[in-house]
């Protein structure tokens, strides 16, 4: 072939190349869109009352065409906020919605109250929902100076308190409640890391056991163990200290048995 066609034969199938790379890109970018509500935020304070705790929120920030706070409003009453936390947001179009989770360990059972949060996010508002759409009783000892622990991954809340022996798993998707082992002295302790493990542990004697993304229990052990994730430092004074080391092996591994062939 002269060099002449052979540079015309090169030009074009860069082109190809460059029209069908672009628009692989195109969609790479378009893979993550940007959250409505990605440039708003919302705080909570606590106050006390006649009648109990409240919660207070608001939601602040900025929309395209505009800035400042934009909705507020109260949780509550209730007895001692144990725990709080907020769940995976949910979009569809403008609407962004999301669970709050709040446990109220003053008494007993304990409550856990299920708050759906949904925000309306225009060029220049948001208009912002907050309603209570479940209360669960657990099975847990609560009281006026119980400490609450309590940490989530995309299927389940982990919750315990330090009065009594268990800690339960709540499945998110339908609220159903499973206890998940016995802590002789009470949880001191509820963490998650970043892939979704959850590891509860009883502190003062030196226990602990660890769930895996699915709830199930895949390790537990001797020590005061606990897990950290990468936005919030677990604080460390609030932890019971424990003079009890480890008890199970920290080296060694073993391999997966493979899985049985498939016979016709």
């Amino acid at each position: 072939m002269p060099h002449f066609f052979k540079t015309l034969a090169f030009r074009a199938v860069f082109a190809l190349a460059l029209i069908a790379l672009v628009p692989r890109q195109a969609r790479s970018s378009s893979a993550l869109p940007t959250a409505p509500d990605s440039t708003l935020y919302t705080t909570y304070a606590l106050s006390s009352s006649d009648t109990g705790t409240i919660v207070s929120w608001a939601v602040c920030g900025s929309t395209q065409q505009s800035e400042g706070c934009y909705a507020a409003g109260n949780l509550g009453p209730f007895v001692v906020v144990g725990a709080m936390l907020e769940g995976n947001p949910s979009v569809k179009g403008n609407v962004v919605s999301r669970a709050i989770y709040i446990v109220d360990s003053g008494g007993s059972p304990v409550k856990l109250y299920v708050y759906e949060k949904t925000d309306t996010v225009t060029s220049s508002d948001d208009t912002v929902s907050v309603t209570l759409t479940h209360t669960v009783d657990l099975s847990l000892t609560g009281g006026s100076t119980a400490l609450c622990s309590m940490a989530a991954n995309n299927n389940f809340l982990f919750i315990g308190t330090n009065q009594g022996d268990q800690a339960l798993s709540i499945r998110k998707s339908n609220l159903k409640v499973t206890e998940v082992g016995v802590y002789a002295l009470g949880v001191g302790s509820i963490t998650a890391d970043q892939y979704g493990y959850i590891t509860v542990t009883e502190t003062e004697l030196g226990s602990f056991s660890v769930f895996n993304p699915n709830g199930e229990s895949v390790e537990d052990g001797g020590g005061a163990d606990f897990m950290l994730g990468t936005t919030q430092a677990v604080p460390i004074n609030t932890l019971l200290q424990t003079d009890s080391k480890r008890t199970h092996p920290i080296r060694g591994h073993r391999l997966k048995p493979s899985p049985e062939p498939n016979v016709n």
